[in-house]
């Protein structure tokens, strides 16, 4: 079985994982200017940044950006992906121990990564990098489950995927969030996203995914004939709707401030 480590399980998927995961809608940033005052000037420290996909937003907004990665590929592919944004610095650190100075951060923002955290190191590590009034959004895509085809995909993972139950448990429950920043008020929105795909574009999103077996592996081919077969029967001329939840924590700044 494959190590449960993040920092180990995606080097090999990075060029699925740019093409293949879905983006965030326009709503979600929106609400953050409008609701919570994010500006252009302030600062964010993208923690478990990946290749860049949420990192993107905030350069696009005028913010520098740290982006922390422990994972070598998926640093480098974001490294050069936004080359062209001089506001962004690209840290090799991890969310328990980003290496950026302390009280020199405005934003904390985290997404997919953040079930690979450990919370109590990493609160711990987020209040100190964050300025006295320093804001913390954690950010993600749930596959939305009153989807038919969604609800189809489920029960195939669970069959095709050994490994899906296993990293799944670590889906990090509304209760423990409450817990997480604790005595921050935490405040919960979501906004509707999708993918529209191919079968290829099916293919590349189940493939990006670390508990998806990998081609040498004896099931391989059986998935992938299942996947097919799931597509045809949910897709309408060649494309589906891959749908979701974008959800939005957001942890204001401490009572005392």
């Amino acid at each position: 079985m494959t190590s449960l480590n993040p920092t180990e399980r995606f080097s090999d998927r990075v060029e699925n994982y740019i093409k293949y995961r879905p983006d965030y809608p326009d709503a979600l940033f929106t609400h953050l200017i409008e609701r919570y005052g994010l500006v252009a000037d302030q600062t964010v420290a993208d923690i478990g940044s990946g290749t860049g996909l949420l990192t993107k937003h905030f350069l696009e907004g005028g913010h520098q950006v740290y982006g922390v990665e422990p994972n070598a590929a998926m640093r480098t592919a974001a490294e050069h992906i936004l080359k062209p944004y001089n506001r962004f610095i690209s840290i090799d650190g991890k969310a328990e121990a980003t290496t950026l100075p302390s009280g020199s951060i405005d934003w904390t923002v985290a997404s997919q990564a953040f079930h690979w955290f450990d919370q109590q190191q990493t609160r711990h590590e987020f209040e100190r990098i964050l300025k006295p009034n320093g804001q913390v959004a954690i950010i993600w895509n749930d596959r939305l489950e009153s989807d038919s085809f969604q609800q189809a995909y489920e029960t195939f993972l669970q069959t095709h995927c050994p490994e899906y139950k296993q990293v799944n448990h670590r889906r990090v429950s509304h209760s423990s969030l409450t817990q997480f920043l604790k005595p921050r008020s935490m405040e919960v929105a979501t906004f509707d996203n999708a993918q529209l795909l191919d079968y290829e574009g099916l293919k590349g999103r189940l493939l990006s995914c670390s508990y998806a077996p990998k081609s040498d592996s004896p099931n391989y081919r059986i998935m992938l004939t299942e996947l097919r077969n799931l597509f045809n029967r949910h897709s309408q001329q060649g494309k589906l709707y891959f749908r979701y939840q974008t959800k939005l924590f957001y942890f204001g700044v401490l009572p005392s401030q």
